[in-house]
């Protein structure tokens, strides 16, 4: 009987796009078609360099995730798949997911994906109203979103999660409304819906400062105001109702929320990112991607760093509180040791008290109290 394979999951980064959104911190830039192809030829060695370590796992989800991935041609992302699929086991029924942005995605992209083993779309779209998507510098229009929704579909793609965003730019409840329930209707397997955070190093931030209640950074106009009204971020308190109606709207519509930003039709749970929260072992290829493996945590060109017990008990928690479900206290006990009352017992007592927190069937998890302060309480986990 051969060795028992440990489960895997694969983040493949792919740092292009057509050009930076006005909130985007993450590691992505145009490119020229030279430099996109370059980079294609050096990931497919890479990932083929990785022949000896993959014998020992079999891979349970991908993420080809960016950037924009699918700003690539089809054959070279078709020459990432088989470099993939001939380095790795892949699982039967691997979950394989790729990002896409509605202005780079064409019939003949969508088919080469699906031949190629891609099995789920994430859809960038944040916005149904056109005059927010400009706000944000995305580079397509809601029309061009249900154009390639509908093509997804007839090329065969029968899971599909739609990205957006709340707290942006001039929006307000109404307008956050509509777009749910414009969404919802589609009927995509996932609907992710993350509220804005304004980051260091973006466009964003420049005009609007720290966020909500910031004093913006450009000059004031000839009206006296920093930011015209029009393009004002909503407040905190219209943030948080938008954020609990996004919970009622998508619960009426069939979805249920499995994750503080995510939800999904039933069984349509993202593996991949429960895997994260898991903490299930994760290899990372391209440019800046992170892995965790044996322990040990690295962003691609830097030194593997070890956790220690006590930093792999604090991630345990804090990513575990993300999910509904919460943390498992057997589970905990059977990776390290030891009870999370034994280390927790303290912080769990004090949650609990204030109403943030509770168990039920073995879990601890927040309350809905709790999900409203969700970063404050899992700072309280760090050791």
């Amino acid at each position: 009987m051969g060795i028992k394979k440990k489960e895997l999951e694969l983040y493949i980064h792919i740092p292009f796009c057509i050009r930076k959104c006005q909130y985007c911190d993450f590691l992505s830039a145009p490119s020229s078609r030279e430099e996109r192809q370059e980079y294609v030829e050096g990931l497919c060695r890479q990932i083929r360099s990785y022949g000896e370590l993959a014998k020992a796992y079999h891979v349970s989800s991908i993420f080809i995730g960016g950037g924009t991935p699918s700003i690539l041609e089809a054959a070279q992302i078709q020459g990432v798949c088989e470099a993939v699929w001939d380095t790795f086991m892949i699982d039967c029924g691997a979950e394989v997911t790729m990002e896409v942005n509605p202005g780079t995605v064409t019939e003949e992209k969508l088919t080469a994906f699906h031949r190629a083993g891609i099995n789920r779309l994430s859809i960038g779209l944040q916005s149904a109203k056109n005059e927010e998507l400009k706000r944000l510098g995305r580079i397509h229009t809601y029309e061009e979103f249900l154009d390639m929704y509908r093509m997804a579909r007839e090329r065969g793609f029968e899971n599909l999660n739609v990205d957006l965003i709340s707290a942006i730019p001039g929006q307000r409840l109404a307008g956050w409304e509509e777009t749910l329930d414009k969404v919802a209707k589609l009927r995509p397997e996932h609907i992710s819906a993350y509220s804005l955070i304004i980051e260091e190093g973006t466009p964003f931030y420049e005009k609007y400062g720290g966020g909500r209640g910031d004093t913006a950074k450009r000059p004031e106009g000839e009206d006296g105001e920093a930011v015209p009204s029009a393009e004002k971020l909503p407040d905190e308190e219209e943030e948080r109702r938008m954020y609990w109606r996004t919970k009622e709207i998508l619960g009426q519509h069939g979805y249920h929320r499995y994750e503080i930003s995510n939800y999904s039709l039933p069984g349509y749970e993202c593996r991949h990112n429960l895997g994260y929260w898991n903490r299930t072992e994760y290899l990372g290829i391209g440019t800046g991607a992170a892995s965790l493996m044996n322990h040990q945590r690295w962003n691609e060109g830097e030194e593997p760093e070890t956790l220690s017990v006590r930093e792999q008990m604090e991630e345990c928690m804090f990513l575990g509180l993300r999910k509904m479900e919460g943390v498992s206290k057997t589970e905990f006990r059977k990776e390290f040791g030891r009870g999370m009352d034994e280390v927790y017992g303290e912080v769990l007592r004090k949650m609990y008290g204030m109403g943030l927190m509770e168990e039920a069937g073995g879990f601890v998890r927040l309350t809905e109290r709790g999900i409203d302060v969700s970063n404050g309480v899992m700072c309280e986990f760090l050791l």
